[in-house]
């Protein structure tokens, strides 16, 4: 179960304690899951009691014990604790390692894509600048991973020192390229541009060409390359990928996670002129997303590079359970890295 399946699931409990009458809310759009924090137990946690204790008149801990039980019963749930002031901490069972990785190996590099936003059409406002340029190429890719659409203008007629233009578009101003990065090559020089959040100045330099650990797009594409090298190899010694239980928390953690992140492609705008009108909160283009999913996506590549050495058996060591079931994490983990950086525009060599 991902982040975003466990999110709905989240939702579905709310959906019934307030059928019940347990509880008398507007069930929220979206629930988030996170990896629990300090203090937190299990495999998942959630705010939604918090979330819904104030509209609810009820206190947090009380909207917890409501939602609990309607957690309990949910198929691929081992069990709920309620930690701190309300949140709900959530493990999952025994099977979900191996029914996760099951699923990214069959949707390949389309993991984490969806139909959330079918029919939603964005606008987006940018000036003539490379950097917004390619922030806004990547916001489109992303939201139509999740079937979306972004409709780019370069209206120059405007203001673009807002953060939302007038006629509902949304206007991205990035912090500028302080030079050309086209020297860089296509792929070093969108890594340049997107890797830093918005607000930050990126560094156009010779760095992102460098093949050292040091670089963050290098460690991407030679562990997604890695991940082709150990199936070549394992295909060679005969043996093939099996899902099973092992032991990769952060790597399973971050392939699980990854559905969550692209879907902060959008977020609810804040908004200074509320309306009577209407209760459903705006959804925009959030101009971070594209800086999100490559510091994501160098999460993965480094705990991936952690599990590649302990794949293939060593020596005369025949092939057991264990590799075949790190077998199928390291290419469940390449092809997260595949279409993340497809994602951004960016090459996926097979070979580095």
């Amino acid at each position: 179960m991902t982040p975003v399946e466990l999110s709905r699931t989240v939702l579905c409990a709310v959906r019934r304690a307030v059928d019940e009458g347990e509880l008398s809310v507007a069930v929220p759009a979206r629930a988030v899951v996170t990896p629990p924090g300090p203090g937190g137990r299990g495999d998942y946690a959630t705010n939604i009691a918090l979330q819904l204790a104030r509209p609810a008149g009820q206190a947090p801990l009380r909207v917890a014990e409501v939602l609990r039980p309607y957690l309990m019963g949910a198929e691929g749930v081992r069990g709920v604790e309620i930690t701190g002031p309300g949140f709900l901490n959530i493990s999952l069972d025994g099977s979900a390692v191996p029914d996760l990785v099951r699923r990214v190996r069959l949707d390949g590099p389309r993991y984490g894509h969806s139909d959330d936003l079918a029919g939603e059409v964005f606008a987006v406002r940018v000036p003539y600048e490379v950097r917004a340029e390619v922030l806004a190429d990547v916001l489109a890719r992303i939201i139509g991973a999740q079937g979306g659409r972004v409709d780019v203008s370069h209206d120059v007629g405007h203001d673009l020192g807002g953060v939302a233009g007038d006629r509902g578009a949304t206007v991205l101003r990035p912090v500028p390229a302080p030079e050309d990065p086209a020297p860089l090559g296509l792929d070093a020089a969108r890594w340049a541009l997107l890797h830093p959040a918005p607000h930050d100045r990126p560094r156009i330099t010779a760095d992102h060409l460098v093949q050292r650990e040091g670089n963050p797009l290098f460690r991407v594409r030679y562990a997604h390359a890695r991940t082709r090298a150990v199936c070549r190899n394992a295909a060679d010694l005969g043996f093939t990928a099996q899902p099973g239980p092992l032991d990769a928390a952060d790597l399973v953690a971050l392939l699980a996670d990854y559905p969550r992140v692209l879907a902060t492609a959008v977020a609810v705008a804040p908004s200074n002129r509320p309306s009577k009108l209407s209760s459903d909160p705006r959804v925009v283009p959030d101009s971070s997303a594209p800086s999100r999913l490559a510091r994501h996506l160098v999460g993965v590549a480094d705990a991936t590079l952690v599990l590649l050495p302990a794949v293939l058996p060593r020596g005369e060591e025949k092939p057991s359970a264990a590799h075949r079931a790190r077998l199928a994490l390291a290419e469940a983990a390449g092809a997260v890295l595949a279409g993340g950086l497809s994602l951004l525009g960016i090459d996926a060599p097979d070979h580095l």
